[in-house]
């Protein structure tokens, strides 16, 4: 009997491996897009472009100017009235759609609605969208998908799925109205203590239950309905109060565009809907964080998500070059965010950087795209990342950011290689495999002021770092191996 058993269960075992592999490699199709692109935009606007981080005449002292209505606890009433004067006449899809290209970008993700609850797409749900609110009258989403498609990049949508400030029954966090010195603070703060982060009478008008059923809900299989097809990413954000009964509502949608890729904000800390991938927002994880998932740094390319309109810092190109490199090194992906103005323009700052970076890209995108971590680890000089061939070789990149005054790079990996070369010229280097790595002898000048690009090349796969499955860790990144 105990032998019929454990045949049975081997059976049994042998009929479910199928399966799962099946799903494994499902997932791994639907995410080979999304790993190999490695570089996206994000684009934070919205109504709160026109305030630009300023509140009767004060600079917002807490938060990106995104949250301007919640830190300085703008009554909904007036934020809706200065929202009907959004005209945002000088965006122009196809110009953004071309930049993120130019970029060397892959994709774009727009915010679709904010925490203020402003739809950037024409909605039944609530009058309170771009189409029937502003004079503009036009769907922004609508001209992304369009401009997308035009251009070859991927199409995702940020929706806030709880947060909602505006159109009532949403959640409100971060209670403080430190935004700007209210003289009436302690009042407004009291009224928020006592209604859950709500200042305002008409954020309670709806319960979290009607919320989702009559606005949230509805607005997701709004976008699915016009654009499924055309949306390849859902990144939600700030999940708080979100039951597991709407994240199944939600998912159960899904099901219908199974190419869409979610990120790990939909509900917080729930084995049953991790996400594809997570989201660090404002870092770069170290080695020691990794986990071997899918994630994506997403960052500010200024000081603030949204537009602001004094007092603005940005990155440089240098540093923007430098996080992308080091986010593709550790197999992340770089989603960059710019904000258009109050009148749909991209400020000069943004044009800029970006411009930089696509003339980087345009000599070194080979060592972007299609990359994945090296088992190697960081050299001290720099970063290295390395791509598999179809012909079972492999090729490894190094980005040199300390370029060797003594015309010799060591590379610390005990492999031989059979050719090296400087990515952006294609010269030829010589090198000796030895036993302490492989030596390359290169110019004395560096290639590129900012990042210098080797390819090595191998003749066999080289050491493969394992693709784990999604954890319920939402927000967080551990590697308890390093």
């Amino acid at each position: 009997m105990k032998r019929i058993i454990l045949t049975l269960l081997a059976a049994l075992m042998l009929a479910a491996t199928p399966a799962a592999a099946q799903t494994t490699a499902g997932h791994d199709a639907k995410m080979a897009w999304w790993r190999g692109a490695h570089f996206g935009m994000f684009i934070h606007w919205g109504p709160y472009a026109q305030w630009g981080g300023f509140y009767n005449g004060y600079m917002q002292r807490l938060g990106g100017t995104e949250w301007i209505m919640n830190r300085c606890k703008i009554p909904v009433a007036e934020y809706k009235a200065k929202a009907a004067e959004f005209n945002p006449v000088n965006f122009d899809a196809d110009a953004v759609a071309r930049m993120a290209r130019d970029a060397g970008m892959k994709y774009l993700v727009i915010t679709s609605k904010h925490h203020d609850g402003f739809a950037m797409f024409q909605s039944d749900a609530s009058p309170f969208n771009i189409v029937d609110h502003t004079p503009y009258k036009r769907d922004v989403v609508d001209q992304l998908v369009k401009a997308c498609k035009k251009y070859g990049l991927k199409f995702g949508v940020y929706y806030s799925q709880m947060q909602d400030w505006t159109n009532g029954g949403g959640t409100a966090l971060k209670p403080s109205s430190l935004g700007w010195p209210n003289p009436e603070a302690d009042k407004v703060d009291a009224y928020t203590q006592a209604h859950k982060g709500s200042w305002d009478p008409a954020q309670q008008v709806r319960t979290y239950d009607e919320y989702f059923e009559q606005i949230a809900y509805p607005q997701i299989r709004e976008l699915l309905t016009r654009h499924g097809s055309d949306i390849h990413v859902l990144f939600w954000d700030t999940p708080q109060h979100m039951k597991e009964a709407y994240a199944e509502k939600i998912m159960d949608l899904l099901k219908d565009y199974p190419h869409i890729i979610t990120n790990d904000r939909l509900i917080r800390r729930n084995a049953r809907f991790t996400g594809d991938y997570k989201t660090p927002e404002q870092t770069i994880p170290t080695e020691k964080q990794l986990d071997g998932c899918d994630w994506e740094t997403s960052m500010t390319i200024s000081s603030s998500w949204g537009h602001q309109k004094r007092g603005t810092s940005w990155k440089s190109a240098r540093t923007l070059i430098t996080n992308l490199i080091d986010i593709v090194s550790k197999g992340g992906n770089f989603l960059l965010n710019i904000a258009p103005d109050e009148t749909g323009a991209i400020p000069q700052p943004n044009i800029k950087r970006l411009a930089a970076v696509g003339s980087w890209m345009d000599k070194y995108s080979d060592a972007i795209y299609g990359t994945e971590r090296a088992s190697v680890g960081r050299p001290h000089w720099g970063y290295c990342s390395q791509k598999f061939t179809p012909d079972g070789k492999t090729k490894v990149y190094l980005y040199v950011m300390d370029w060797p005054e003594d015309g010799e790079l060591l590379f610390r990996i005990y492999e031989n290689a059979t050719a090296a070369r400087l990515l952006d010229s294609g010269k030829s280097l010589d090198f000796e495999n030895t036993h302490d790595g492989i030596y390359l002898k290169v110019p004395a000048e560096a290639p590129d002021d900012i990042a210098s690009v080797i390819e090595l090349e191998f003749d066999h796969a080289l050491p493969r770092m394992e693709r784990k499955s999604m954890n319920n860790k939402n927000f967080e990144i551990v590697d308890e191996k390093r």
